[in-house]
């Protein structure tokens, strides 16, 4: 091809200027190129910084308004704008100022229309950051879904029948009416269809990988004796754990009280804009520290997701009561990391700061001690140290766990001693099962952080043979683009080696060595160097595997990963991606061939979940590996192989309910009153209708069987709306079956609130089973006293009848489920209108 010349590809100067001609300019700036017709001055300067100084904000507020200034502070976050009127109501100065819901990059002052216009984040010194929207957990949401998907041949569990093999959706004739089924195959291929109105009674079964659990038979009673031996072994268990909780519940701790305006001006200086989940966790935090029961919460947050945040958070607050704060961490390191962000975030604010390690000196550790019984430090963080009996606090308030499962037994034993009478705060990445289990059994309060910072980029991983192109590549090329790199070799006997190979592979370039053998001093310095960014690779133990935040660094190569367990292995790829950077994880093993099955699956997992805030699905992968047995002690891995998980979660919230209802009464008298009116916890639908998603609407049979159990999992209205835009959005129009399906959703809900354990809505006639038990109290409530005046003054309505001690409501003549809703509806409404829900 011909290359042209510049002066035939650009127009020159004086063309240029001959098209400008023919249309109106607007030149700006201090220096005109053009002669100018008209000038327009604009009076105005950028807005002034305050460096978070309140006392210089509210004069230069007040003195504007004086001089006739209309002063605005703008915000897209409406909780900065009240932050802001309570610092200033705290703080007794009268400042005027009109709120203004919108992001701007920049405050200015403009004199010739006397405005002065500033931005939140200008006086706080935070970034300006663009509004998160509220999308992100619904990707997290895929992930679970694709997690939790059954292919035919999948073992499951059933609630009434045990376990079966999942074979896939069929449609059935229901009276001449097309609906579709769950099928499942039992022992000696024994067929139960389950109808989609009962997804939520069937769960995957979960059990130890590898091993295939026994099916059960159709008709025994096998199942139900082995369901009913677990719940009263699992009963023993709890009641330890709920004896636990009682003693806390019953303790009188301190009731820290409400946020003041410095507690405002900290949460308000955080330099990244609140994700949901952690404004959420943040409250729920700071509303159990204002209890007068100590507080016992779990803040479950992938790496980097803001858990310190909080923890800074709740710390501020038990300093601003007169209380001292001790930081529990799992490793020397991550004492010296969390000293640094704590210091730098309270470093304007009343607060004392300090570490103990085993970097200090026996003098330094003595003093630093001293001062703490004297009441002079208000945070301290160290390790497992801070549990020693010389450690003693003048008025301790607030005990923060990081990493609870990196501790050992006796550390654990401490912490259960003084959670009793201290409020406690836990914060983890990846939750064993065990830790996770209790806090979704209620014995421990839990926040999930699952929305990732704005700006955050997955890892990417990949998993290699060990090969000294792959180390060379990644190093170069991170370093090229002004990064730094972790490579992680778990051995001290040969670290050195690696490190001289990094040198050969990559002359010319800075490598560090760190392990927990070196000498406190030297490791220390090691770490800082690499911090401040003085060193290019860092070859380094698992040292670094605990919150060690170098934003710079990122990426990370694990050698040997195939000898990390899994939890280990997101916790190290968690250092890196801490930016909005790109950053890569190689995961280098012995050639593949030559691995264990466990250590093939693992090394999957990771690869597979990849995605910011997978580490909920790696604890439960890790589950799937490993099985259960170390769930609650080796003695009920039994059970759960032979149930599967889920079905045991399911029968462990049965169990613990039944307690709380008998042995700890008065425990959970609150919580009783508040669930008098639930007479039945699950209500199964038999029906004739056409209810389904029709093959036409919805073609992919995996598709299908995941929007039946999202919709069979729904509660509130809000969500069965949200369903059925997300339906519209996806499909088109959405058809009457698939509308009378979810209303087969809110007519579970109405008939719940009637005590119906059971409705059949069969050639339009609708009949409702009461609770089954007659000790329920649903039989001596108000409400059915009031159901039976209705139903003698009504009788053309409906009817009552009693066969076999089974007491139903007979209405003739609906329609459809949406009819049948109706009529409930109309019920409650006209029996008690104050007990409807709906």
């Amino acid at each position: 091809s011909v290359q042209l010349p510049p002066e035939a590809l650009f127009c020159s100067e004086s063309e240029t200027l001959e098209l400008l001609a023919a249309h109106t300019l607007i030149e700006t700036g201090s220096r005109n190129y053009f002669k100018p017709e008209l000038e327009i001055l604009v009076e105005s300067a950028p807005q002034p910084a305050f460096s978070k100084n309140f006392k210089l904000i509210t004069q230069t507020l007040q003195m504007q308004a004086k001089e006739g200034y209309k002063n605005i502070i703008v915000s897209d976050n409406a909780r900065q704008i009240e932050r802001i009127y309570s610092i200033f109501e705290d703080l007794e100065h009268t400042v005027s100022f009109t709120p203004i819901n919108i992001s701007l990059h920049g405050g200015f002052i403009d004199r010739s229309l006397k405005i002065a216009c500033f931005t939140d984040h200008q006086l706080f010194d935070r970034y300006h950051r663009y509004k998160l929207r509220d999308g992100f957990s619904n990707k997290e949401a895929l992930s679970l879904k694709e997690l939790n998907g059954l292919q035919p041949g999948d073992f499951v569990t059933h609630v009434d029948h045990g376990v079966g093999k999942y074979a896939g959706l069929e449609k059935i004739d229901v009276n001449g009416k097309q609906q579709e089924a769950i099928r499942l195959v039992y022992r000696d291929n024994d067929i139960l269809y389950v109808s989609i109105h009962s997804l939520h009674r069937i769960s995957k079964f979960t059990g130890k990988e590898g091993s295939e659990p026994k099916l059960n038979k159709l008709g025994s009673n096998a199942w139900s004796a082995l369901k009913q031996k677990t719940k009263s072994r699992v009963k023993d268990i709890a009641r330890d754990l709920i004896t636990l909780y009682a003693e806390r519940k019953s303790k009188h701790g301190f009731e820290f009280s409400p946020d003041t305006y410095l507690q405002n001006e900290l949460e308000a200086s955080f330099i990244y804009e609140d994700t949901p989940d952690q404004f959420k966790a943040t409250r729920d935090v700071k509303r159990d520290m204002e209890k007068p029961i100590p507080m016992d919460r779990l803040v479950c947050g992938d790496v980097g997701f803001g858990k310190t945040e909080v923890a800074i958070r709740a710390a501020f607050k038990a300093v601003n009561d007169s209380k001292q704060v001790a930081v529990l961490v799992p490793t020397t390191i991550l004492a010296l990391q969390h000293f640094r962000t704590f210091s730098e975030r309270l470093q304007n604010l009343p607060c004392t700061v300090d570490y103990i390690n085993r970097f200090k000196s026996a003098r330094e550790q003595k003093e630093t001690l001293a001062r703490l019984e004297q009441g002079e430090i208000d945070i301290l963080i160290g390790t497992h140290r801070l549990l020693s009996k010389d450690v003693k606090f003048k008025d301790l308030g607030l005990m923060i766990v990081d990493e609870e499962q990196k501790f050992g037994v006796s550390a654990k034993e401490k912490l259960k001693q003084i959670k009793v009478t201290v409020d406690t705060l836990t914060l983890t990445a990846t939750p064993i099962p065990r830790t996770l289990h209790f806090s979704l059994m209620g014995a421990r309060d839990l926040s999930v952080i699952n929305t990732p910072p704005p700006n955050r980029y997955p890892v990417q991983t990949e998993l290699h043979s060990f090969n000294e192109d792959i180390i060379k590549e990644a190093i170069s090329f991170e370093i090229e683009r002004g990064g730094q790199v972790f490579l992680v070799h778990n051995r001290v006997q040969n670290i050195q080696e690696v490190a001289d190979m990094v040198k050969r592979l990559v002359p010319g370039i800075s490598v560090l060595t760190g392990h927990g053998q070196m000498d406190p001093e030297a490791l220390e310095d090691v770490m800082m160097e690499f911090i401040e960014g003085r060193a290019d690779v860092l070859v380094a133990t698992t040292i670094i595997e605990s919150g060690l935040d170098i934003p710079n660094a990122n990426t990370i190569i694990i050698n040997n990963a195939h000898l990390f367990g899994l939890s280990d292995l997101h916790q190290m790829r968690g250092r890196v991606g801490r930016s909005n950077k790109k950053a890569f994880c190689y995961l280098l093993t012995t050639p593949v061939s030559l691995l264990t099955a466990d250590a093939r699956k693992r090394l999957r997992a990771i690869e597979e979940f990849a995605e910011l805030g997978s580490g909920f699905n790696i604890a439960m992968r890790d589950l799937d590996i490993r099985g259960a047995g170390d769930l609650l002690g080796a003695e009920q891995s039994g059970f759960i192989a032979e149930i599967g998980f889920e079905m045991y979660h399911k029968i462990l919230d049965e169990a613990i309910q039944e307690l709380k209802e008998s042995d700890f009464k008065n425990v959970f008298q609150e919580e009783l009153d508040e669930k008098k009116s639930v007479w039945v916890n699950d209500c199964q639908i038999d029906t004739d209708l056409e209810l389904l998603l029709p093959d036409s609407y919805v073609t992919n049979i995996t598709e299908r069987l995941l929007l039946y159990k999202e919709l069979d999992n729904l509660e509130s209205e809000a969500d069965l709306d949200a369903y059925e835009v997300k339906l519209r959005d996806r499909f088109g129009p959405v058809p009457k079956a698939t509308r009378e399906l979810m209303d087969a959703i809110r007519l579970r809900k109405a008939a719940k609130e009637l005590a119906f354990e059971k409705v059949v809505l069969k050639q339009k006639t609708f009949v409702g089973y009461f609770v089954n038990n007659p000790q329920s109290t649903f039989y001596g409530s108000a409400f059915f006293a009031q159901l039976m005046q209705y139903l003698t003054k009504y009788p053309q309505k409906a009817r009552l009848k009693e066969r076999n001690n089974k007491l139903t409501l007979v209405i003739e003549n609906i329609s459809g489920v949406h009819a049948a809703v109706e009529a409930l509806h109309q019920f409650i409404q006209q029996i008690q209108p104050e007990h409807s829900t709906l």
